[in-house]
């Protein structure tokens, strides 16, 4: 995976875009989005931390670091028996990609066996399957991809400018070089990253400059708004406003119109009408977090609800196709000055 070398969008470009009065952005995120996917459907996931706590690198953000005192015990990698029966859940209530972590700076070669071994038996419940288990070796993405593994979850985070702001045991280099291993062994990338770690816009655009210009660019693409974890180095991070994480949505889905933007950590204390403005930007799959779909449990009822109230419905997704639309309304009084056709 690696960029183009003209890229199509530069930082410069999209910060432009996320400064456009907001009802025109979100016209433009619009008609990306219908162009390609059914406005109404959204994706449904589930996550499981498979191995939690321990990781040996110092996220600024996570309260998964070995680096932060912030009451995470360190577990062993999970039975296989009980992620089955996690993923088994996930599907009778209606999610179709089951996502795994791990808690790994990045996993031993021993790691890899068990962890293929999980991969076939969701595989064979009918669920995709996500994993995130941190930096990959070649060899590894081609054991991961042999035992059916759709997507490989491996995040930006932020722009290359912010970067060391925020990490220091892993290179921004490492990242894409686990990114081109996935690629090479023929899974989809999942690759998104964070807003509100005390970023500018100008870095939000070079985030999504940095995914724009991957060749390809991720199917998936998560939008995480920053949890602030009290023990972790961004529990005080100055408040975001809730509509530059609109404007950050309706960008990415503008500059990589047929990925699927999921809305990730943080979504929940977005409240539902800043939701309901993602959607309409075009986001268009969601994170349950790290709790099973289960009837009776409130925020998946909650999110039943809210998907009621606005009309929408869940589906499911086989591999990086789009569900077909109907092509997007034109509108000539104000042209499209600043987003691109996709190339």
């Amino acid at each position: 995976m690696t960029a183009t070398t003209t890229p199509t969008w530069t930082a410069e470009r999209i910060e432009a875009l996320l400064a456009l009065p907001l009802p025109e952005l979100m016209w433009q995120a619009q008609q990306a989005h219908r162009a390609h996917f059914d406005p109404t459907a959204v994706q449904l996931s589930s996550l499981l931390s498979i191995k939690t706590g321990g990781c040996a690198e110092d996220c600024g953000y996570c309260p998964q670091s070995a680096h932060y005192d912030v009451g995470v015990k360190a577990d062993k990698l999970m039975d296989v028996d009980l992620v089955l029966a996690n993923a088994q859940a996930a599907k009778d209530a209606g999610a179709s990609r089951f996502c795994m972590g791990a808690a790994w700076r990045e996993p031993k070669d021993r790691d890899i066996d068990k962890v293929a071994a999980i991969v076939e038996g969701v595989k064979a419940l009918g669920l995709e399957t996500c994993m995130t288990l941190g930096m990959l070796k070649p060899e590894q993405a081609h054991r991961l991809a042999d035992a059916g593994l759709d997507y490989y979850n491996h995040n930006l985070d932020t722009s290359p400018e912010f970067y060391g702001n925020i990490i220091s045991t892993r290179t921004y280099q490492e990242r894409i070089d686990t990114l081109h291993a996935v690629r090479e062994a023929g899974m989809h990338v999942c690759c998104g990253g964070i807003v509100g770690m005390g970023e500018g816009r100008r870095d939000r655009a070079g985030l999504l400059a940095e995914l724009a210009n991957l060749n390809p660019y991720p199917e998936s693409v998560p939008i995480n708004a920053l949890v602030r974890v009290a023990g972790t180095p961004l529990e005080h991070a100055p408040d975001l406003d809730p509509f530059e994480f609109v404007r950050t949505v309706a960008a990415a889905r503008i500059v990589m119109p047929r990925a699927w933007v999921r809305l990730s950590a943080g979504r929940k204390e977005l409240g539902d009408g800043i939701q309901a403005l993602c959607f309409l930007a075009g986001a268009n799959s969601i994170f349950y977090g790290d709790t099973l779909l289960v009837t009776g449990n409130a925020d998946v009822d909650a999110d039943r609800e809210l998907f009621a109230r606005l009309g929408m419905h869940a589906v499911g997704v086989a591999g990086d196709a789009p569900p077909s639309a109907a092509p997007a309304r034109k509108r000539e009084s104000i042209p499209l000055h600043v987003a691109a056709t996709e190339s």
